[in-house]
């Protein structure tokens, strides 16, 4: 990371001696080489952009007011380093846009567009966002522990730290005249840190997902004509009115090593609302997600860690058109060698497994569909093997 200290910085010092800014510079490169044994147009080999991590650049600001209080900011642009192309839709700042005011006393307030609470206090207990990647995600990162979703037009506040226990709430306005509920969301969400334990909860509400959240960088005409998921696990789960998360999790340290465990309740919930999105099979009613993740990490050295895991996601029955669609399962298990040769610079080999069994949201028979691949599996069963490095700056 780079920090800048910018003229007009300098200009408002010489001003008020009390008060300091500066600009920081950051970012994450993160490249490789991805094999997949089986998508819909057969085997894939190639390089892949931002797996472990998605690659970034971006800029935090802080102002030191005076008496504790800092005036804060982050600009943050998600790319893709194989063509140079912005991601999050080509949106500038797709990843994150924010300002606010932060005290330790008290904690942060935030406007923009951000994470929800749910993801940033469980999510960094998964092994996704620890050393598995995006592709180690839960099933389609339907529960947003990964971070895949972004709520615009939020406001957030995230505590100060209190004996080990931080709690946090962000709402977000929906943004459209005269309907003060569509597109809204809001979540809220608890964390307590006390040596080696860790321990989360989190719960996120989120109306006309596939607009506000699954299209939020398309214009909402265009959102709600489409289905804004490429995962047979759930994009025909459209038309939900409201998408809403609840989750817990736990990670124990011990020596070298950690174990944790991870769980997270979706719901699709009123089913068949065509102003939100398609609904070609005729869902109605509500349809849920349960997944639970088991993972163990072992840290060998300072620079060599290993982790191992396994995900388990059970979708229920729900009533359409033509029937009863029974439901599907879903099986993964990853795996994953990290070595740090410096502070900034890792190398890795990550693998991930999947099986389904059942009836996907498309009314077919369920395919495997591991998180972030262009297609999923023209079967039941799909592998995805990945070298490669990351460097932070």
């Amino acid at each position: 990371m780079k920090r800048i200290v910018p003229l007009a910085a300098c200009a408002a010092f010489s001003l008020h001696a009390q008060a300091q800014s500066s600009v920081t510079l950051y970012g994450i490169i993160d490249e490789g080489i991805n094999y997949n044994s089986n998508m819909e147009g057969g085997r894939s080999y190639g390089l892949e952009s931002a797996v472990m991590q998605g690659s970034r650049w971006g800029f935090r600001g802080d102002e030191d007011l005076g008496n504790g209080l800092h005036a804060i900011f982050t600009l943050e642009n998600g790319f893709d380093n194989n063509t140079g192309k912005s991601d999050q839709n080509g949106a500038l700042f797709g990843r994150q846009a924010f300002v606010g005011l932060s005290k330790k006393s008290w904690g942060a307030l935030t406007f923009g567009r951000q994470y929800d609470v749910n993801a940033d206090f469980v999510g960094p207990l998964e092994a996704a966002s620890q050393w598995a990647g995006n592709i180690g995600a839960h099933l389609g990162d339907m529960d947003n522990l990964n971070d895949a979703w972004r709520i615009n037009n939020s406001v957030k506040y995230t505590s100060a730290v209190y004996h080990g226990l931080s709690f946090g709430a962000l709402y977000g306005l929906g943004g459209v005249p005269g309907s003060v509920g569509r597109n809204q969301a809001w979540s809220v969400a608890l964390r307590y840190a006390q040596g080696p334990l860790v321990l989360a909860a989190g719960y996120n509400n989120v109306r006309n997902p596939n607009v506000s959240v699954f299209g939020n960088e398309i214009p909402a005409a265009q959102a709600a004509e489409t289905e804004n998921s490429t995962y047979p696990s759930f994009s025909g789960f459209m038309s939900a009115r409201t998408w809403q998360v609840a989750s817990v999790g736990g990670n124990y340290t011990f020596g070298a090593s950690t174990v944790g465990l991870v769980y997270s309740n979706i719901a699709f919930q009123s089913l068949g609302d065509t102003s939100s999105g398609p609904d070609p099979s005729g869902y109605e009613g509500s349809v849920h997600f349960s997944t639970i993740e088991g993972s163990y990490r072992y840290q060998f050295t300072p620079s060599l860690l290993v982790g191992i895991a396994y995900v388990y996601t059970n979708r229920s029955r729900i009533s359409s058109s033509t029937g009863v669609n029974p439901g599907a399962t879903y099986q993964q298990a990853m795996a994953a060698i990290d070595y740090s040769l410096s502070t900034r610079t890792d190398v890795y080999l990550l693998g991930v497994f999947q099986q389904a069994s059942g009836t996907d949201s498309l009314d077919l028979p369920a395919v495997a569909s591991i998180t972030n691949q262009a297609e999923p599996s023209s079967s039941d069963r799909q592998t995805v093997i990945r070298i490669g490095i990351r460097h932070r700056f």
